[in-house]
């Protein structure tokens, strides 16, 4: 009896998975579902249900990746199920974690110490700073870096909420647009095969014209404020510490990593990958991963424990987005196969609203729809999705990253934007968003609530983004 139950339920799901010679063709719109689900989990449950995503969101994680393995594999058999997870494993979401972890490791062993005043001035030099510094330590680096030393030389000011979300807009995301090492997105096209300066000639431009507007705006608000404040209450927070930095040895470290990632790009050994259970990876990508680990693990033991104290470093950020990534990079699997079938995939009426009537992508479009899905999912995954449904056009006569960057490469540059800038737009668009939420609430500042700083986000990026994708796009 149970056999026929089985039988029945293979026969049920091949019927439910038309048949085809391409994978891409053959998956149904419905086998996104659990992508779409892990991602709407991450936007709705810690909003709805703080405390049972807090205990569960690992659990969920794991729900949605059976959700798509099991019928997957049903259909397919194990090994097709198999070459798939290890594919994305073992060439996308582990170099992803390795990034990730050495480079929120080893600027959390670097620390600001000392006395700033919280001055229009000084708090824009800050943000300078983070927005320079984001594209080499990474948005998280940078954001945990510079968050503290900011809340310290804002302590006495009475309006200070405008700077965080402004921190939030230019370190935690548009800062992060000029290497692969900025933003998870642009790691993810390194990972695929584009260009480590790529990102640096292309976005530099509409990197720094948002910059120094948003700067700007920033400035004249914050004058206002201060303006409007006592001078008794500007400047409380002196703590008689000199100004400096401790753990100064990471700053080495990350050198190392910078250069650990650019000979990935560069370096083309005799033998040129490793084939593990059909998954071949690239020897310069092992070399770059095992040199980010060894790395990480300098920074741990040579950095003095109490400095990583004093910064509040955890693990807990880094074990969350292991365990929610792994869910995302597995359930986008289906996704990226139907993109890459184009018009004979279940997604193609995607490809009606980013390309004309001659079938040329519309790059406006591609900037927009891939910003504000970004902004309200997560911009690592949507990145991935609009790169594959751009690069489809290619066929399979040159790889995707190379078409791209030098057949249409102000399509990548719109994507690229989109993901990056539109990150800020609300708080679950980029890990460290939420992160330096947290950290702000921890210092007894009342942050505005998800819709309310959305609300920011529209009124201050909005018109900017619209300003630059017209003149640029």
């Amino acid at each position: 009896m149970k056999i026929k139950y089985i039988l029945f339920f293979n026969v049920l799901i091949s019927s439910l998975f038309a048949s085809s010679p391409n994978l891409g063709s053959e998956l149904p719109l419905f086998s996104i579902i659990p992508f779409i689900g892990i991602l709407l989990s991450i936007a709705l449950i810690p909003l709805i249900w703080p405390s049972f995503w807090h205990h569960n969101y690992g659990k969920i994680a794991v729900a949605w990746i059976l959700a798509f393995v099991l019928p997957f594999m049903v259909w397919k058999g194990i090994d097709e199920t198999l070459s798939h997870l290890l594919n994305v494993l073992l060439l996308e979401y582990i170099p992803f974690l390795i990034i990730l972890i050495s480079l929120s490791t080893i600027s959390g062993g670097i620390r600001l110490k000392g006395y700033l005043a919280g001055t229009p001035a000084v708090n824009t030099l800050i943000l300078i700073m983070g927005t320079f510094l984001a594209s080499f330590m990474g948005t998280t680096g940078a954001s945990m870096l510079l968050i503290r030393p900011l809340i310290r030389a804002n302590k006495g000011r009475t309006y200070k909420v405008h700077t965080i979300i402004f921190f939030i807009f230019l370190v935690a995301n548009i800062g992060g647009s000029l290497t692969p090492l900025g933003d998870p997105p642009l790691f993810l096209g390194f990972l695929h095969g584009v260009d480590f300066f790529w990102t640096t000639k292309a976005l530099f431009f509409p990197m720094l014209t948002i910059s120094i507007l948003i700067l700007m705006i920033y400035y004249f608000i914050d004058q206002y404020f201060y303006n409007k404040e006592s001078l008794d209450d500007r400047f409380t927070n002196n703590s008689g510490v000199a100004l400096g930095i401790d753990g100064k040895i990471n700053f080495i470290l990350f050198f190392g990593v910078i250069i650990s990632v650019l000979i990935s790009g560069f370096w083309k050994p005799d033998i040129e990958s490793l084939s593990i259970i059909g998954t071949h990876i690239e020897i310069p990508n092992i070399f770059r991963d095992i040199n980010l680990l060894i790395l990480t693990a300098l920074s741990w033991h040579f950095t003095d424990k109490s400095i990583r104290n004093m910064n509040g470093f955890t693990w807990f950020p880094i074990l969350e987005v292991a365990k929610l990534f792994a869910g995302i990079f597995i359930t986008i699997i289906p996704v990226i196969a139907i993109l890459e079938a184009g018009k004979i995939g279940s997604l193609s009426s995607i490809l009606l609203l980013v390309t004309d009537l001659q079938g040329n992508p519309v790059n406006i479009m591609y900037f927009w729809l891939t910003g504000i899905l970004s902004g309200l999912l997560d911009n690592a995954p949507t990145y991935l999705v609009f790169f594959n449904l751009a690069g489809a056009a290619a066929k399979g006569n040159m790889p995707i990253a190379d078409y791209l960057m030098n057949v249409i490469p102000e399509t990548l540059k719109a994507i690229s934007a989109g993901a990056v800038f539109m990150g800020a737009i609300s708080y679950i668009g980029n890990a460290p968003n939420f992160m330096i939420k947290s950290i702000a609430e921890e210092n007894n500042i009342k942050m505005p609530s998800f819709f309310r700083y959305m609300l920011w986000s529209i009124i201050i990026l909005y018109p900017i983004f619209f300003i630059v994708s017209i003149s640029i796009f």
